[in-house]
């Protein structure tokens, strides 16, 4: 049997009814989303909407100083409007993001491969990734062990090696029609970042295709901000323990968000007053 999916047989037998509940309460409110936001945009105007607050929050986790609106400007205006005092690696660092998210979206029906992962991350470190390590080629493994923060990984080899697998067994979960695709990509990623196949760029990668997983469903992607870092890292580091922390962060971070923005356009509709009277 697949490792995917004894993780999450055990996540859903052992927290069966809250699981239930949660997905419930995610289902009912896409279901309000779509009706409130994602069917009133056009699809051009609505992916670029994602695509730029994902692109600066996916960024800033890993230290990109842009914020949404210098991403914004980013995107319209390109290497011609940097904000002044910005690093020329950090705008490089967003414009390769942009390729990336753009190529995930293009390609979202497409299967997760080794191949297409490569190709992936070779789109979002083109530009950057020889700058920050020196000797490191954008869309090929590491060649060696890797550390973050106060994280050690296990042997490179032996991890890269059981990339096809992960990959194997998402799919496989998947087709099996048995979980809900949150909960695929969420443990998805936490397996992904504790293989740290790449020599940069693995959480951005990580969540980019947990979210391609999502989009091929038709689902709002995920967009754990900034300033969830510390939540976000808490829960990576304890998940091959215990992966609840992480498949709840993703379910409440989507339902949070979706209430934020169907709340702010009601009001944005109904609270609208022109005044002219003295």
């Amino acid at each position: 049997m697949f490792v995917l999916t004894v993780q999450l047989e055990i996540i859903l037998i052992t927290d069966f009814y809250v699981m239930e509940k949660i997905i419930e309460e995610y289902d009912t409110l896409v279901r309000e989303y779509r009706n409130y936001i994602t069917d009133r945009f056009s699809i051009e105007d609505f992916r670029e909407y994602n695509e730029i607050l994902f692109s600066s929050h996916n960024c800033a986790i890993e230290g990109n100083s842009f914020t949404v609106d210098e991403t914004r400007t980013l995107k319209e205006k390109g290497l011609g409007m940097i904000p002044q005092g910005k690093p020329l690696v950090e705008a490089f660092e967003m414009l390769d993001h942009f390729r990336a998210y753009e190529e995930m979206v293009r390609t979202v029906d497409e299967p997760l491969s080794e191949d297409y992962i490569k190709h992936l991350h070779f789109l979002l470190t083109e530009h950057t990734i020889a700058y920050r390590h020196p000797g490191a080629v954008a869309g090929e493994y590491t060649d060696c062990d890797m550390c973050a923060g106060d994280t050690l990984f296990g042997d490179h080899e032996v991890l890269i090696s059981r990339v096809p697998q992960l990959l194997e067994q998402v799919e496989q979960a998947l087709s099996s029609g048995k979980w809900h695709p949150m909960e695929a990509a969420a443990i998805f990623h936490g397996h992904f970042e504790w293989l740290h196949p790449f020599r940069d760029g693995n959480g951005r990668l990580g969540r980019l295709l947990s979210n391609k997983i999502l989009l091929r469903y038709g689902l709002p992607i995920v967009i754990i901000k900034d300033e969830q870092r510390d939540d976000y890292l808490s829960a990576m580091k304890t998940f091959r323990k215990n992966a609840r922390p992480l498949l709840s962060l993703f379910f409440h971070t989507a339902i949070d968000r979706m209430k934020s923005e169907i709340e702010e356009k009601k009001n944005a509709t109904e609270n609208f007053r022109v005044g002219w009277e003295r």
